[in-house]
C-alpha cells in the first residue's frame, strides 16, 4: 500500500513536547485522536476531542497505569494486514477498528536512572506497553506510520498537508527508526541491569546502543567513509561533546588524535598549567610550567618537527598569548576546556585551525569499557585508569633518586602511559626531553628518543640534549640491559619501569655499575 489515507491515531508520549501541535494537525484532516492517561489530559487542556483507550478497549486503565494499551483491540487495529480478508473477517467479528497512525515515545528509563532514584523507580520507568505499540505498528508499516521521535512530527504533518495521509517511503524511514529506538531503550535497560543492578564486568551479552553524530568526510584514507557515534547513556564528557567554536568539520583522525590528547592532559587536570601534543594519536611533546605560553614553549621545543599540523590540547582556559604562540605553526586542532575572547579573535584569523571547548575534563581514573574490533568479534576491556597514586614505588638500586629525578620519574611514567608501545620517554624539568613510539623492540624505542633530543637540542641551539641529567620511563619491563644501558648513554640519570623480567637483576646490577637510580612500579602500561 502506497498511500494511506490516516483516520485514526493512537498518541501516548512521555516527552509531550509537540505533541498538541501535531494532535491539532490531526484533528484538522479528520483524523480521530485516541490517546492515554497523561497524553490524553493535555490534548483535552488544548482544547481537543480526545477519545480514551479505555473507551476503545472496554477495559479501565489498571494496575498504575501498567496495563492499558495490550489489548488485542490494541494490537489488532495496528497489527492487521488491511487487504487480508481472514484479518478484515476478524477485525469486523471482533469490533477492531484499524489505527493509522501511533505517535509513542517511551518512559524516560535512562533520565531516571541518571537521576540517581532507587531501583523499585527505575524498575517503575521500564515501559511495556509503549515498546510493544511500536514494535506492532512498525512490523505493519505497509499500513501504519509509527512515529517515535518529536523531530518528526513536522516531516508528518507536511505528508497529511500535502496528501491526507502518509506514503509507504515515509512509513519505512518511521519504521526503521522505530525498531532503533526500541533497541536502544532495550540496551539501555539491559546495560542498567548487568552493570549497576547485578555489578557484571563483562556480560554474557553486551547490548551497546549509540546515536550517529557526525558523518565524517571520510576515514583514515581517502577511500574509506567514516562517521561518529555518540553514546546513548551516560558517558564522560569528551572530544565526542566538545563545542567546536570555528574552523572546517573534524575529520576521522583528527578526532582520533584529539581524543589522544585530551585523554593525556587529563592526567594532568589537577596539576600546573600543561600542554600536549600530538601527531597520529602519540605525544611528541608535553610539558607543565608556570603559566600555559611556558608549557607550550617547552612542549614544542621537544620535538619542533612533528609538531608541525600537530593536535594540542591543554589543561587550562586558553589565553591570547599562548593562542598566537599556537598559531606561529600550522595546528589542525586545539582542545581547551574554554578559551577567552582575546584566544578566539587570535584563532579566527586562522581558518582551517578547529578550536574545541571540552568544558571540564575527564577523569583519567574512570571507569568504562574500551572496545577494539577484530576480524569476526570485539575485543572489550576495561579502561586503563591505573596511575602512581595506586602503586608503592619500589627503589631495586643501590642509589636512591633525588627528589627531582622522582619528580621526572613521575611525570615521565604518565606521560608514557599514553605513547604506543614500546614506549620510551624521557623528561627533565617537567618537560619531556624525547619520545620513542611504536617500536617492535625497546631499544630502538630508547635510541629513537635520544636521538630525537639531541635533534631538538641542534634546532634550539642548546649545549646539550635535555636527556643529559634526564628521568626515562618504559612502559614495560627492560628484558635485556641493553635498553638500559642506550638511556645512560643519553645520559639519563633516573629511571622507572615496571619490573618482571626474567632478567631484573641483570638490568639492576647494570644500573648500579652505571650509578643510577632506578624505581619498579609494578604496573606495566602497553597501548598498542
Amino acid at each position: 500500500m502506497d498511500h494511506v489515507t490516516a483516520q485514526r491515531a493512537l498518541l501516548s508520549v512521555s516527552d509531550k513536547s509537540g505533541i498538541v501541535d501535531l494532535a491539532t494537525a490531526l484533528s484538522r484532516h479528520g483524523v480521530e485522536l485516541v490517546s492515554t492517561g497523561g497524553t490524553a489530559a493535555a490534548l483535552r487542556d488544548a482544547g481537543l476531542g480526545v477519545r480514551d483507550i479505555s473507551d476503545l478497549t472496554g477495559f479501565p486503565e489498571m494496575m498504575d497505569g501498567r496495563v492499558k494499551t495490550l489489548h488485542p483491540v490494541v494490537h489488532g487495529g495496528l497489527l492487521a494486514v488491511r487487504d487480508n480478508p481472514a484479518h478484515v473477517a476478524s477485525m469486523d467479528e471482533h469490533g477492531i477498528g484499524a489505527i493509522d497512525i501511533v505517535v509513542v515515545n517511551l518512559y524516560p528509563f535512562e533520565a531516571t536512572v541518571a537521576k540517581g532514584a532507587d531501583r523499585e523507580t527505575i524498575i517503575e520507568n521500564i515501559d511495556i506497553g509503549g515498546p510493544s505499540m511500536v514494535r506492532s505498528a512498525a512490523k505493519n508499516h505497509d499500513a501504519v506510520a509509527i512515529v517515535t521521535d518529536p523531530a518528526d512530527y513536522a516531516a508528518l504533518i507536511a505528508e497529511l498537508d500535502a496528501s491526507g495521509g502518509t506514503s509507504l517511503a515515509t512509513r519505512r524511514r518511521f519504521a526503521a527508526k522505530a525498531y532503533a529506538a526500541t533497541a536502544a531503550y532495550d540496551s539501555a535497560i539491559a546495560q542498567w541491569f548487568a552493570f549497576a543492578d547485578q555489578g557484571q564486568r563483562f556480560p554474557d551479552t553486551l547490548p551497546l546502543a549509540f546515536t550517529r553524530g557526525a558523518e565524517l568526510r571520510y576515514g583514515e584514507n581517502p577511500h574509506q567513509s567514516a562517521s561518529l557515534y555518540i553514546p546513548r547513556g551516560p558517558a564522560a564528557r569528551g572530544i565526542a561533546q566538545a563545542e567546536q567554536v570555528q574552523g572546517k568539520a573534524l575529520s576521522y583522525n583528527n578526532y582520533n588524535d584529539a581524543d589522544a590528547a585530551l585523554e593525556l592532559v587529563s592526567e594532568f587536570r589537577d596539576g600546573p598549567p600543561t600542554v600536549v601534543i600530538v601527531k597520529h594519536a602519540n605525544p611528541c611533546g608535553v610539558a607543565t610550567g608556570a603559566t600555559l605560553i611556558e608549557a607550550y614553549q617547552a612542549a614544542l621545543a621537544c620535538d619542533s618537527v612533528s609538531a608541525f599540523g600537530g593536535i594540542i590540547a591543554v589543561n587550562r582556559p586558553l589565553d591570547g598569548e599562548t593562542a598566537r604562540a599556537i598559531s606561529g605553526i600550522f595546528t589542525e586542532v586545539v582542545a581547551a576546556p574554554s578559551a577567552d575572547d582575546e584566544a578566539k579573535a587570535v584563532f579566527a584569523a586562522k581558518k582551517n585551525l578547529r578550536l574545541l571547548l571540552t568544558g571540564d575534563l575527564p577523569d583519567p581514573a574512570r571507569g568504562g569499557l574500551m572496545v577494539k574490533t577484530i576480524a569476526g568479534g570485539l575485543l572489550v576491556q576495561s579502561r586503563d585508569g591505573g596511575n602512581l597514586d595506586q602503586v608503592e614505588l619500589k627503589v631495586v638500586t643501590q642509589r636512591q633518586p633525588t627528589e627531582q629525578e622522582l619528580a621526572d620519574c613521575r611525570f615521565a611514567w604518565t606521560v608514557a602511559k599514553h605513547v604506543k608501545s614500546n614506549a620510551i620517554v624521557y623528561a627533565r624539568g617537567g618537560s619531556t626531553a624525547g619520545i620513542g613510539a611504536g617500536q617492535m623492540n625497546r631499544l630502538e624505542s630508547a635510541r629513537i628518543a635520544a636521538w630525537k633530543a639531541k635533534d631538538a637540542a641542534d634546532k634550539a641551539g642548546w649545549a646539550e640534549a635535555r636527556t643529559i641529567g634526564s628521568a626515562v620511563a618504559s612502559d614495560a619491563f627492560f628484558p635485556f640491559a641493553d635498553g638500559l644501558l642506550a638511556a645512560v648513554e643519553a645520559g639519563a640519570t633516573a629511571v622507572i619501569q615496571p619490573g618482571g623480567s626474567i632478567r631484573d637483576d641483570e638490568v639492576i646490577a647494570a644500573a648500579d655499575e652505571a650509578g643510577l637510580a632506578m624505581v619498579f612500579t609494578g604496573m606495566r602500561h602497553f597501548r598498542h
